[in-house]
């Protein structure tokens, strides 16, 4: 079974980003401690995946429009609730 990073949902649980506590997100990029901007995930693999110094590009769920924002944020990948297991790696 392959593992899906881009465009996955997730929760926000850090701090950085108070607006987001406790949201649902999806996963637009995964912006590489490299600089690399990656949207793809067969692009994503070849890069070894996600880790604990990466940045995640996420939109939130808007409950009340029913739909995720096309605004995005920038959270370090273990502030979500998918890559906490990173921070003990």
């Amino acid at each position: 079974m392959k593992t899906t990073t881009i465009r996955a949902t997730t929760t926000y649980v850090g701090s950085e980003h108070r607006y987001l506590r406790g949201y649902r997100v999806r996963i637009v990029a995964v912006l590489k401690a490299d600089g690399n901007i990656i949207k793809d995930e067969d692009d994503l693999a070849r890069a070894g995946g996600v880790t604990a110094e990466d940045v995640v590009e996420v939109q939130p769920w808007l409950e009340a429009e029913g739909c995720f924002s096309f605004v995005t944020s920038d959270p370090r990948a273990v502030d979500l609730a998918c890559f906490e297991r990173l921070l003990r790696a």
